[in-house]
């Protein structure tokens, strides 16, 4: 009964909207709380992208939740613990898995659009990805890299070789050549690795961990979900010394000296082990002396890093369907588009690559496009990931400060397996 005196009133008012001009009812009722982060032009871009769909869907609001980025984990943890998440939110990739086992996420088929999904890279779809059902629960504009970034012009007067594909890349021998020519040529210090970023950080975990997977190792075994014979194996043991030995020898931007030294004025640093987002002020600096690298093969096979904050509907959206279509919209939206383009965003869509300079073929990054393409391992996506990165920042900062590297290794691998057991596998991981 109630249903039909709904239906009566919204005739009545269709049939009083009729004798005013210009004026017609909502052709859907919904509100949508979208939390996210990032920074001041993402902002601005969400910001304009929202109020875009507003006038294109009338009747349909999005409110925004922009939390800052340090504090945004912390905040997603009172809301889920409030169970008042929002329709639609940003997460860091490699988290995912924790938030889909957690039951906080719905699969995105059927509610972002098949021609969106269909265009997403392999690399994104990886990052969105659950691996116990395969099933896709966030997408996003954009993915990311790491690369080495260097002057042209002072590799070739050192007489030191510059790689020109992924199969290309500088063996460990011929990267640590050049990083010792750098240091006899007088450069302070040969390689920055943005030490800068903090000691417990994602980026150690993020940055460092394709060396180990490039060396034979992990930070965990993906099969089994245990850390103990894998992060603190000979394979890991040996990688990570070698990287302590390139701190010792001095020839790594210590913390103190601060970020981007690569490309700051006098150029202290010879080379930049950086992410994509380094790309814009480098060449900003450097012109087209600036050549960009892949990473180096640590042993028989390359690896790089993927993974950045991506979208994701809530299990418990108001409106899951309009949910996704917001996500479409934005990520076809080509101002949207145009704002991240401008900044340099790594290509998360094969379209969005395309029409990028920056990452088209030819482009002074579609070498970095490529390597993700051909090189790119997720971090472990396990619900666990919360402990295997804290475990393996706090090793790898002690290993760089000096301490022993199969001691450290051990005491992270017993951490992450003691926190997977107390969660009794995080079944069905492990089963």
């Amino acid at each position: 009964m109630q249903r039909g005196k709904r239906l009566l009133n919204s005739a009545v008012l269709t049939a009083a909207a009729t004798l005013v001009v210009g004026w017609s009812l909502p052709v859907h009722a919904a509100s949508l709380k979208l939390m996210f982060q990032g920074d001041p032009y993402e902002v601005t871009a969400i910001t304009d992208v929202a109020k875009r769909f507003e006038v294109a869907n009338p009747g349909v609001s999005v409110e925004l939740i922009n939390t800052p980025h340090d504090a945004y984990n912390e905040k997603f943890g009172a809301m889920a613990s409030a169970k008042a998440l929002p329709d639609i939110m940003e997460l860091d990739a490699p988290f995912l898995a924790n938030y889909v086992w957690s039951g906080y996420l719905q699969p995105l088929k059927g509610l972002v659009d098949d021609a969106v999904i269909s265009d997403m890279t392999a690399s994104n779809v990886s990052q969105g990805t659950y691996p116990v059902d395969g099933k896709l629960y966030a997408t996003g504009l954009s993915d990311s890299t790491v690369a080495l970034y260097a002057s042209r012009k002072q590799l070739e007067s050192l007489n030191i070789r510059i790689p020109t594909s992924v199969e290309d890349a500088w063996t460990k021998d011929e990267f640590e050549g050049a990083l010792q020519k750098l240091a006899d040529s007088g450069v302070k210090w040969p390689i920055d690795l943005f030490r800068a970023y903090g000691t417990k950080t994602e980026w150690i975990t993020y940055a460092y961990e394709p060396a180990l997977v490039s060396a034979g190792c992990d930070l965990i075994d993906r099969k089994a979900w245990k850390a103990k014979g894998t992060l603190d194996s000979d394979a890991c043991v040996a990688i990570t010394q070698e990287m302590a030995s390139w701190v010792k020898k001095g020839w790594v931007v210590p913390q103190s000296a601060g970020q981007n030294q690569f490309y700051a004025k006098d150029r202290m640093a010879g080379l930049a082990w950086g992410g994509h987002w380094v790309y814009a002020d480098a060449h900003a600096a450097m012109g087209d002396d600036l050549v960009v690298l892949p990473l180096p093969k640590f042993g028989e096979k390359s690896a790089s890093p993927n993974g950045t904050w991506i979208y994701a509907i809530s299990k418990t959206a108001s409106d899951p369907a309009m949910a996704g279509k917001f996500l479409s919209f934005m990520l076809t939206d080509k101002a949207y588009r145009k704002a991240y383009a401008d900044h340099s965003s790594f290509p998360g869509l094969k379209s969005f690559a395309a029409e990028s300079p920056l990452y088209a073929a030819k482009g002074a990054m579609a070498l970095a496009y490529e390597q993700a393409g051909k090189s790119a391992v997720p971090r472990p996506p396990h619900p666990g990931y919360p402990t295997i990165t804290l475990a393996f920042q706090v090793a790898m900062t002690n290993i760089f400060d000096g301490a022993d590297a199969k001691t450290e290794l051990a005491k992270a691998a017993k951490k992450i397996d003691e926190d997977i057991d107390d969660n009794s596998g995080y079944p069905p991981f492990g089963n």
